[in-house]
């Protein structure tokens, strides 16, 4: 609870009863590890950005490529073409490094919003 308070902040209100609000999520329960799909999924997203910004050799087209074959193949093969690998810890700090410099660009963001007041 606390850090759900200080994360939203005073703009909401955490009345009694929000500290099992959790449990309404039916797949929190119904289906373990359930939400470990979106980190990684995430993570993979913010992996071939990160390509993407290096300007990776023919990004776009593999991009095209990936997208066009869905889930017809396992994330690893889809993966090959972009030289990364999810068992390899470079792949998750590579997406993570996307990740730090949102965070980055925030703390910029507020400290010039706090200057300016």
């Amino acid at each position: 609870m606390s850090v759900q308070a200080e994360s939203l902040g005073s703009s909401i209100e955490l009345n009694p009863g929000y500290e099992v609000f959790w449990a309404y999520i039916g797949h929190f329960i119904r289906a373990p590890f359930y939400v470990y799909a979106y980190a990684f999924g995430d993570c993979l997203v913010n992996s071939l950005y990160a390509l993407y910004e290096e300007s990776y050799p023919n990004f776009v087209n593999k991009y095209l490529d990936l997208l066009s074959i869905g889930g017809a193949k396992h994330h690893s093969e889809l993966l090959a073409s972009f030289g990364l690998d999810a068992t390899q810890p470079e792949f998750w700090y590579k997406g993570l490094s996307v990740i730090s410099g949102m965070i980055d660009d925030l703390e910029e963001l507020d400290s010039l919003i706090n200057e300016m007041n």
